[in-house]
């Protein structure tokens, strides 16, 4: 399948004039989100979330596992994301694109790797039984900035899930119903939120956070910053593109660490609201 043709002169120059300004195509300042919106399931670990028109859904499921015995006393977390031609046409099945790759990675770094949910508390028995957890990530809509509404919603759905409580007797692991007991909600060090940043040829032209479809297409690099409301970096990653400033790259994550401090509050009130509304009834 042909890919897209690039954007024509006219929406460049468009877009390219409109940002001189500091005006966006969508009304927003240059620094400014779009206002993510999370729905969720009626299993719990199921997140649909959404920036603007792009839209991901995710969903965390458990299973109990024999640990490697390199690491017997940690549970196992595996991540899987596909972005199908579904989020948009320039995506073919099967062949995984740039944007794809660098996705997959920054989650691997922003999830599992910066240690955001506790993996020795996934432990049941050492060295034989340990909490294997899936997070899948499906893209249904790609406007723009696919990977920070990916990173949220992967991390809403880790703090969305509750897992079985479970008994050990001596050698035998007794699973409880979530209707006999209370299913566990994971225990999670930190909450990291990815945040991207776009920058285009001329210098002169302001960065904006949290670029559309366009402006990602137009840019001359991208870079990535993920830290948790308490300021605590995990990532920055910056594939290629235009050569930045070290005072540049501070005065950006000063400007994600207010972000995430935002991003933090919506996603606890959301959390608070879905489980005043939950009915989970136990016996």
């Amino acid at each position: 399948m042909p890919r897209p043709p690039s954007p024509s002169i006219p929406e460049k120059e468009f877009l390219f004039n409109a940002l001189k300004q500091s005006l966006r195509l969508d009304g927003r300042q240059a620094l400014e989100m779009r206002t993510p919106t999370l729905t969720f399931g009626p299993d719990l670990g199921w997140v649909e979330c959404s920036l603007g028109k792009t839209r991901v859904i995710a969903q965390v499921d458990g299973k109990m596992v024999k640990p490697p015995p390199e690491r017997p006393l940690e549970g196992l977390i595996t991540i899987h994301s596909e972005i199908s031609p579904m989020a948009s046409t320039e995506y073919e099945p099967g062949r995984p694109s740039d944007e794809e790759v660098t996705m997959t990675r920054m989650l691997d770094k922003v999830i599992r790797r910066s240690d955001a949910v506790d993996k020795e508390s996934l432990c049941i028995q050492a060295g034989q039984r340990v909490w294997h957890l899936r997070l899948t990530i499906h893209c249904l809509a790609d406007a723009g900035n696919l990977l920070d509404c990916a990173c949220l919603a992967g991390i809403v759905a880790f703090k969305h899930f509750r897992r079985p409580e479970v008994e050990v007797v001596g050698d035998e692991v007794t699973i409880h119903h979530p209707s006999e007991r209370a299913p566990v909600p994971l225990s999670m060090h930190h909450t990291p939120f990815c945040l991207t940043f776009a920058y285009f040829p001329d210098t002169s032209t302001p960065p904006v956070l949290d670029p559309t479809h366009l402006e990602q297409r137009l840019s001359a690099g991208l870079l990535s910053v993920a830290l948790n409301a308490q300021r605590e970096l995990c990532v920055v990653q910056k594939a290629g593109g235009v050569p930045l400033d070290p005072d540049e790259i501070l005065r950006v994550v000063d400007v994600a660490v207010i972000k995430a401090k935002e991003l933090d509050k919506i996603v606890e009130e959301r959390l608070k609201e879905d489980f005043a509304g939950r009915n989970i009834e136990v016996q």
